[in-house]
């Protein structure tokens, strides 16, 4: 009886996994079948074709937007993440007077929903008068993407060994080479994780982005949405295929540094 009841609870637990996967991965699935397929609109299978792959690169309109997502991408990752550690480390400081109020402004941002805050920004850039565009939306993607790296480079930071700092003084080892040789090394990972997080919620957000961009300047969420609501998915297929390629990409890249990482510590 009892044998049974494990084999029962296991094929539960089976079968509630699988249809989690089922949920979660089915429509990515289907999105890549019709990438290939040769109508215009998702009706049914018409043929297989690589034509709206090739008419993806010939558009200029999203290579200028991919760019666009790109750069904002890359500069608000190592912006944040730099400010994210500095933050971190100054947190780290117990004794800190202005902690816990730095802390709520780190936290702001996390709870607050993403359209007052992009709607908070574009108030913000109107009353100064700042034109928007790059500028803008850089600044936008650096003030909601610091909060998570501060969070993850801190989270890394309270379980340091700090013993191993505290061996390097007594050898008499200076402040500079302690932090470089031994405890930034040891932040690494996080650091990395920090960046990794910061560079995905840039290229996915489409709400701060739609209220910080304007006319002139837009990201492939921006492009993307735009392109929906006019009825022409057939690329966007194309290019949302590209993109999980470009993300699997990523995770095995980050797996093998994290591995090299490890290695060499």
């Amino acid at each position: 009886m009892k044998v049974f009841s494990r084999n029962w609870y296991k094929g539960l637990n089976l079968t509630a996994f699988s249809l989690v996967m089922a949920f979660l991965y089915i429509p990515i699935l289907i999105l890549i079948i019709f990438s290939f397929n040769d109508s215009r609109i998702i009706a049914g299978w018409q043929g297989f074709t690589f034509k709206y792959y090739i008419l993806l690169f010939q558009n200029t309109a999203i290579k200028e937007a991919f760019r666009n997502t790109m750069m904002i991408a890359m500069l608000s990752t190592l912006i944040s993440t730099t400010l994210g550690i500095l933050t971190a480390l100054a947190l780290e400081n117990k004794r800190f007077s202005g902690r816990k109020g730095l802390l709520a402004l780190i936290y702001t941002p996390l709870v607050i929903p993403d359209i007052l805050m992009g709607v908070s920004l574009a108030l913000l850039f109107n009353f100064t008068r700042v034109n928007t565009g790059m500028i803008t939306v850089l600044i936008a993607h650096v003030t909601f993407c610091i909060s998570y790296t501060v969070i993850v480079v801190q989270s890394r930071l309270e379980g340091f060994d700090h013993s191993l700092v505290e061996a390097a003084q007594d050898l008499g080892a200076r402040p500079s080479y302690i932090f470089w040789k031994i405890k930034f090394p040891l932040m690494m990972p996080g650091i990395i994780a920090a960046a990794l997080l910061a560079f995905t919620l840039s290229i996915d957000d489409f709400i701060i982005t739609f209220f910080t961009s304007g006319r002139g300047f837009d990201t492939l969420p921006i492009y993307v949405e735009g392109t929906i609501r006019r009825g022409t998915i057939t690329t966007i297929n194309s290019l949302s295929t590209l993109m999980i390629a470009f993300t699997l990409f990523l995770v095995v890249i980050t797996k093998r540094i994290r591995k090299i990482l490890v290695s060499a510590l």
